[in-house]
């Protein structure tokens, strides 16, 4: 566990030396979309990774590279913290490699592995809808006292 977190420290200090978050900013900018777009493009991301890395090391390797992105964006950083905690959770039970399906998988060695992902697939059903009610809804709670104070 040391290892992987020491090696993502070291890794995290190279982008940021390499200048990859700005860089990618400098892309994001480029491309005029709107700034969800951007969070559903990461979301994505997160969706993917977590199907092949576990929690731990998909999040200390992709959040000082999205950490900048979001920030100059204006987005609350509390709330996209939040949002990387249940897109990492979500994506550890998606198929076709959900690790903790495999995990669960290995533990009960006389149920299928189809089993117990169409026994997660309501959960991850109602885990989608409650990002999207994250991501929606709480940008929608967290901008308002901005745009009514102006």
């Amino acid at each position: 566990l040391f290892a992987v977190v020491i090696g993502a420290l070291i890794f995290s200090d190279f982008i940021n030396r390499a200048g990859l978050p700005d860089m990618l900013l400098e892309f994001v900018t480029t491309l005029n979309v709107a700034p969800i777009v951007v969070i559903l493009a990461i979301l994505a991301i997160y969706i993917v990774l977590g199907m092949v890395f576990e929690s731990l090391s998909m999040m200390l390797l992709t959040v000082p590279v999205f950490y900048p992105l979001v920030a100059s964006m204006g987005f609350d950083l509390v709330w996209f913290g939040i949002v990387v905690v249940v897109v990492t959770e979500i994506s550890l039970i998606t198929p076709p490699v959900g690790m903790n399906v495999f995990v669960l998988s290995a533990v009960l060695r006389d149920v299928k592995t189809g089993t117990i992902f169409k026994g997660v697939t309501p959960f991850w059903c109602a885990d989608i809808v409650r990002l999207a009610l994250i991501v929606f809804v709480s940008q929608i709670a967290l901008f308002l006292p901005e745009l009514l104070y102006r």
